[in-house]
């Protein structure tokens, strides 16, 4: 059994697949602010309903990003702990790329997801080919909405970015899909149809937080 899961948006998904990749169990919970007590027991719970235990899975697959870091990094450490542990197979995806693939749209498209300070992920797609995978023809990078609405000018957009900066960026934001899906994410993975990276982290930029570099002085120079 397959078993994927993303953290890399306000989203934490996951899904069961068959090695074939028909999905078992899947669920999504979209709150920023709680990765962390969220994946365990959504992962518990999809084992659970499918009967299965963490030894009946033969490979997990997992979004990389780009994304925050502190969401990302839940997603990441649990996939890699697990396959450690277990001793399977971890394959990364980029996140943007699930959302990609999520697309009904025969047309190339954008997908632009929320990097917070007012800012996009984005990347750009070729249409879809016969087994429903798309080329990443341009991306990830992460820009202000503003200064890459040309490049993203014409095509339709998918991902919480087209929602929230849709006005900026020209673009209809109805029945858009916002998070990436863990059930695409395992189809994907299965079939073959979505490209597997190594499973690290996808930032594009440092985090919020740094090291503090050490006390300051308060003598006078």
């Amino acid at each position: 059994m397959l078993l994927a899961f993303d953290t890399s948006s306000a989203a934490v998904t996951v899904a069961l697949a068959t090695p074939a990749g028909e999905i078992v169990a899947s669920s999504t919970t979209v709150d920023a602010l709680r990765h962390g007590e969220l994946l365990a027991p959504a992962i518990a719970s999809a084992l659970a309903s499918a009967e299965i235990t963490p030894r009946d899975l033969t490979r997990i697959a997992v979004g990389v990003g780009p994304g925050p870091f502190t969401g990302l990094r839940v997603g990441l450490v649990t996939a890699r702990t697990m396959g450690e542990v277990l001793g399977i197979e971890v394959a990364g995806v980029c996140s943007l790329d699930i959302l990609a693939r999520q697309s009904t749209l025969s047309l190339p498209v954008a997908v632009a997801t929320d990097a917070r300070r007012k800012e996009i992920y984005w990347a750009l797609y070729d249409g879809p080919a016969a087994d429903g995978s798309r080329r990443r023809l341009e991306g990830p990078a992460v820009d202000k909405p503003a200064e890459v609405a040309h490049v993203l000018s014409g095509l339709p957009v998918i991902g919480r970015g087209a929602v929230l900066y849709g006005e900026v960026l020209g673009v209809p934001t109805d029945d858009v899909a916002e998070y990436p899906s863990a059930e695409v994410l395992a189809e994907g993975v299965a079939t073959g149809t979505l490209e597997v990276v190594v499973p690290d982290p996808l930032y594009l930029r440092r985090p919020d937080v740094t090291m503090s570099g050490g006390p300051k002085s308060v003598l006078p120079k």
